[in-house]
């Protein structure tokens, strides 16, 4: 069954250790939201055992994913994601090279691309993005490699090669660049993981959380925010109707934005998005210069250390190369549940 593309239900679990059984996965996921089925795929004996675990609600599977990837099960640390369509859940390829191919010309289709980037070895995977609604491309792709030396001579080889009428550019693939978003777009239309994930510097745990013109309480924040990681922080301004709430993980917060923008709380239609760290929050003295000079740069401080977000920011694209995978400290809320 095939999840609606913006609002998937359904997530991939893998690298299972063998022991683990649907009812022990069902266990585990339905403490964050009633889950429709489990199903273990197990036919491949050289491979380790996944599931496909589907929730009846989008946020539930989105709160899951933030919960549950990089968790030990059963001693085993488990790979969590979205479930994609059937054709390419035939080959896991999440521990292959991934290369992003910039700069494309329009007419270059997935078939030139691969045509141009296999001289440099086994080609496990590749796609140029299309826009969904228009089906054209979107001027970007990404080549996956089983190994990681011909990944390298790919990206320094290939970066400033021509390709149909223009030099593309070559990086390894760290997230995908932001769509660049329609200056009506009022924030109510639902944000991409991959897009508000670069949106904001790596060290920034903090959400903006707006709209609310009653009823805002620290507690409600608290309740709304809780199933997508460890909560440091959170500040409110009721009669601003917006308040803070600061994760100890970026990508917790990123899972925060997507899944709770544009949902109704307490009658009011939300927007969430990046708040703006001031250095006082930082962690270690070493971030705070960082933050501090970042500050300097922008020529903004502000009164009580928060400050609310332009929407400006929503089509501000970050340099692609400046993100490595950061890595994503999860939730420990669940951790009396899988220390067997």
């Amino acid at each position: 069954v095939m999840d609606d593309e913006s609002h998937p239900k359904t997530l991939y679990v893998g690298n299972l250790s063998r022991d683990v059984t649907e009812i022990l996965i069902l266990q585990l996921f339905t403490q964050i939201g009633p889950c429709k089925s489990c199903k273990m795929i197990t036919e491949h004996t050289s491979n380790d055992p996944y599931c496909f675990v589907e929730f009846f609600e989008h946020r539930d599977a989105a709160a899951a994913l933030a919960a549950m990837n990089g968790r030990k099960i059963l001693g085993k640390e488990v790979k969590v994601n979205w479930a994609t369509t059937p054709s390419s859940q035939k080959k896991d390829t999440s521990n292959h090279f991934h290369v992003f191919v910039g700069d494309l010309s329009p007419e270059i289709t997935t078939e030139d691309v691969k045509a141009a980037f296999a001289p440099f070895g086994k080609i496990s995977d590749a796609r140029v993005v299309k826009d969904m609604t228009t089906g054209k491309s979107k001027g970007y792709g990404f080549v996956s490699f089983y190994n990681k030396l011909d990944a390298e001579n790919a990206i320094l080889n290939m970066g400033g090669q021509w390709l149909g009428g223009r030099q593309i550019r070559t990086n390894w693939a760290t997230r995908k660049p932001p769509a660049p978003k329609s200056s009506q777009d009022n924030g109510s239309k639902q944000l991409r993981f991959d897009d508000v994930v670069t949106q904001s510097s790596p060290q920034n745990c903090t959400v903006y959380c707006g709209g609310i013109q009653s009823g805002l309480t620290e507690h409600l924040m608290r309740q709304t925010f809780s199933p997508f990681g460890q909560i440091m922080e959170i500040r409110v301004f009721p009669e601003k109707g917006y308040s803070f709430i600061r994760f100890s993980s970026h990508d917790s917060a990123a899972h925060a934005i997507v899944s709770v923008n544009g949902t109704v709380i307490e009658g009011h239609i939300v927007k969430c998005f990046w708040g703006k760290e001031t250095p006082d929050m930082a962690k270690n003295p070493q971030q705070q210069q960082q933050q501090q000079q970042q500050q300097q740069q922008y020529g903004q401080y502000v009164t009580n250390g928060w400050q609310v977000p332009s929407y400006s920011m929503y089509s501000q694209t970050w340099n692609q190369q400046g993100f490595g995978n950061a890595s994503t400290e999860v939730w420990t809320s669940l951790q009396h549940l899988l220390l067997f």
